[in-house]
């Protein structure tokens, strides 16, 4: 079973289609930048792209841009010298030279303070490392993979954002779907969580009613797969061995099965719609309004790129 199978979990379509892409891509030591709402696993994906490269046996160091002080960001990630500043009594090599040979995992890369964007540059471009206080650069073989929840390009327009290390980041983007854009994905994790769960817990597994598995299903969950999780795991804890009924359930999923018959205005008609003609009808005018534009054409009906292909595919829309 390889990586993908193992931690990436889900059947739908859309997910399946970003796995394929990966599965590709990790066999290369091309730069990858993961896009996704945060939940969704972008850090389990770049794992799993790690551990199926050949870069599987040397390290995987991860670091969160977010959560680095701008004033240490450039130690941290490129090291510095004894003495190369007030409080550096060791010398540090730096996260690019700890994941020498494998592969840096650089999390809401979004966040990167400015200062440190061109040094990220320089090391993409170069394969060059710098530490601070240190007069030579060291050549350095580490595989980036970063990611973010940010819209990099729109940071990019409001000049937050480095132009041309966004290209260079954009190499090959894999967006990862949100959990409600997964077909069918919100039910077939369900039991794979809770049998999860509750070995992990030595608990027995809850039986949740369909009223409850309808209320999971019609929820938007923007948590993603980590919300979907937590929930598993407190049904599992507060109610195992147990049925799960609708109102076992927290409270903004019973909210949101309350008030699903009505979104945006629409309401279904008496007589009923045909479904696969009324998402037809929606892509078409998607792509008009658009004038062609995939990309643009998917974000006005709320779907990601893949899936928007992955629709015209079906339907044989060209």
């Amino acid at each position: 079973m390889s990586s993908f199978e193992k931690e990436l979990l889900g059947g739908a379509p859309e997910f399946q289609a970003v796995i394929r892409s990966a599965e590709v891509i990790a066999a290369t030591d091309v730069t990858v930048l993961i896009l996704g709402e945060s939940g969704t696993g972008k850090e389990l994906l770049a794992r799993a792209v790690h551990a199926q490269s050949r870069r599987a046996e040397a390290p995987f160091v991860t670091i969160n841009c977010a959560a680095l002080p701008e004033g240490l960001a450039e130690s941290e990630l490129f090291g510095h010298c004894r003495g190369a500043f007030t409080g550096a009594v060791n010398e540090n090599g730096g996260r690019v030279r700890a994941a020498e040979g494998g592969t840096l995992f650089l999390d809401e890369i979004g966040e990167l303070p400015p200062a440190i964007q061109a040094k990220l540059l320089r090391f993409l471009e170069s394969g060059e490392c710098q530490a601070v206080g240190s007069t030579y650069c060291r050549q350095v073989n580490t595989r980036i993979i970063a990611a973010t929840h940010r819209n990099l390009h729109a940071l990019v327009q409001e000049g937050r954002f480095r132009e041309d290390l966004y290209y260079r980041l954009n190499v090959i983007p894999l967006e990862v779907p949100p959990l409600r854009h997964r077909t069918g994905d919100t039910l077939r994790l369900v039991p794979i969580f809770t049998r999860q769960l509750s070995d992990q817990h030595g608990l027995e597994t809850p039986r949740l009613l369909p009223e409850a598995l309808d209320a999971m299903r019609t929820y938007d969950w923007p948590g993603n797969i980590r919300e979907l999780r937590n929930v598993c795991e407190r049904l599992v804890i507060l109610f195992g061995g147990r049925e799960v009924t609708v109102d076992n359930l927290p409270a903004e999923i019973r909210r949101k099965k309350t008030t699903a018959t009505r979104v945006n205005g629409f309401e279904l008609p008496e007589g009923g719609i045909r479904f696969d003609q009324l998402e037809q009808s929606l892509l078409l005018q998607a792509l008009e309004k658009s004038r062609g534009n995939r990309s643009r054409a998917a974000r006005l009906v709320g779907l990601t790129r893949d899936t928007f292909l992955y629709r015209l595919k079906k339907y044989a829309i060209g």
